[in-house]
C-alpha cells in the first residue's frame, strides 16, 4: 500500500498560500512519501491550480486532485486544464473527480444534483477522448455534442479516479477509471462493499486491477491523548458528515464519524491501523496529519512529529 498525504493551502492567510504550498509540497517529496492529493474546497485554492504549483516544486510525487467536482467545468474544459497541469507535472498528474454533494452542486453554484451516475458517465466518455491524444475530439451522447480539436501535450497516460461510494458509482469507477478514492470509508465498508465492487467491475471489463485511494486522519500521540486527537478530528473534518453519500458509506462499515476512521496513539498503533486498510483492499492512503496542542506551538511539534513518524515508513506499507 502506498503512502501519500494531503495538502493544500488553509483558509486565511492569503498572501503565504503559495509559499506555503511549495514548501509542503517539497517536505512531501524529500519525506519519501509517494503522492500528494489536494482537496479541491468550496471556498478555497482551486486544486489542479495547485497541483500545477506543486508540479514545478517537486520531481518525482504523484500528484492527484482529491476531487474535482465534474458539474462546474465542462469536460473539455476539465481535459484543457489537466492536460496543461499533466504537461507542468510532467505525467505525474492523477485527475480525481466526482459528482460532489447537493449542499455544494446545488445550494452554493445553483445548478442541477441529479442523475448522478448517467451523469458522469457521459462525461468520462468526453474526458477520455479529450485525454487519449492530441487530436479531435469527437462525441456524442445524451448530455454532450462535442466536436472539439484539442492539441496541449502527448504525456500518457493520463490516470483518471473518481469518488466513488454506492453500487452504481464503484461499478463506473470500475469499468471506465483507474479507481476510486474515498472519504469516510472505513476497513469494514472498504473490504465488503468498495473494493469487492469495483474490482470485480474492473475485471469483467478487462481493465487492471483499481486503485483504491482512502482518505486517514491520523495523529502521533500518548495513549491518554487519542480521545483529544479524535474529538480534534471530529471538530476539524466532520463538516461532509451531513452529506447522504457519505451517511449512506459510514452505515456500511463500522465508524459513525471521521473520528473512528482515524489513526491516533503510538507509532505501533498507527503503522498497525494502516496496515488494517491495506488488508481490507486499500492500494493507497491520502493521510491527513491532525495536529493536537494548547496552542499554535504545541500543535506545530505535534504535527512535525506525526509527519516525522510517516517519512519513516518511506512511502510505503
Amino acid at each position: 500500500m502506498r503512502i501519500g498525504v494531503m495538502l493544500g493551502p488553509e483558509r486565511g492567510r492569503y498572501g503565504t498560500k503559495v509559499e506555503r504550498l511549495l514548501a509542503d509540497a517539497r517536505l512531501a517529496e524529500e519525506s519519501g512519501f509517494a503522492s500528494v492529493w489536494i482537496p479541491q474546497i468550496p471556498d478555497d485554492f482551486d486544486a489542479l491550480t495547485a497541483a500545477a504549483i506543486v508540479g514545478q516544486a517537486t520531481t518525482r510525487i504523484e500528484i492527484g486532485t482529491a476531487v474535482v467536482p465534474i458539474q462546474s467545468r465542462h469536460p473539455i474544459a476539465m481535459a484543457q486544464q489537466a492536460l496543461s497541469t499533466q504537461a507542468v507535472c510532467g505525467g505525474r498528474l492523477a485527475l480525481g473527480l466526482g459528482v460532489s454533494h447537493h449542499w455544494v452542486i446545488t445550494e452554493m453554484l445553483g445548478l442541477p444534483y441529479e442523475h448522478l451516475a448517467p451523469h458522469l458517465r457521459d462525461y468520462l466518455e468526453v474526458l477520455a477522448a479529450a485525454l487519449g491524444g492530441p487530436g479531435p475530439v469527437d462525441v456524442t451522447n445524451e448530455r454532450y455534442q462535442v466536436h472539439n480539436p484539442l492539441d496541449i501535450t502527448d504525456l500518457a497516460p493520463n490516470p483518471v479516479l473518481i469518488a466513488a461510494l454506492g453500487p452504481q458509482m464503484l461499478r463506473l469507477a470500475g469499468e471506465r477509471t483507474d479507481g476510486t478514492i474515498l472519504w469516510l470509508a472505513d476497513e469494514r465498508a472498504i473490504g465488503s462493499h468498495v473494493a469487492p465492487r469495483i474490482s470485480a467491475a474492473a475485471e469483467a471489463a478487462g481493465r487492471p486491477a483499481p486503485r483504491i485511494v482512502a482518505g486517514v486522519p491520523v495523529c502521533l500521540c500518548a495513549d491518554d491523548e487519542i480521545d483529544t486527537a479524535i474529538a480534534r478530528a471530529n471538530t476539524l473534518l466532520s463538516e461532509a458528515e451531513v452529506s447522504p453519500n457519505y451517511q449512506k458509506l459510514l452505515d456500511l462499515g463500522d465508524a459513525t464519524s471521521v473520528g473512528d476512521i482515524m489513526a491516533a496513539g503510538s507509532e505501533a498503533s498507527i503503522e498497525a491501523r494502516l496496515r488494517s486498510f491495506a488488508s481490507a483492499g486499500t492500494t493507497d492512503v491520502s493521510l491527513r496529519v491532525v495536529p493536537i496542542g494548547k496552542d499554535r506551538d504545541e500543535r506545530l511539534a505535534s504535527s512535525l512529529r506525526t509527519r516525522e513518524f510517516l517519512a519513516s515508513l518511506k512511502g510505503e506499507l
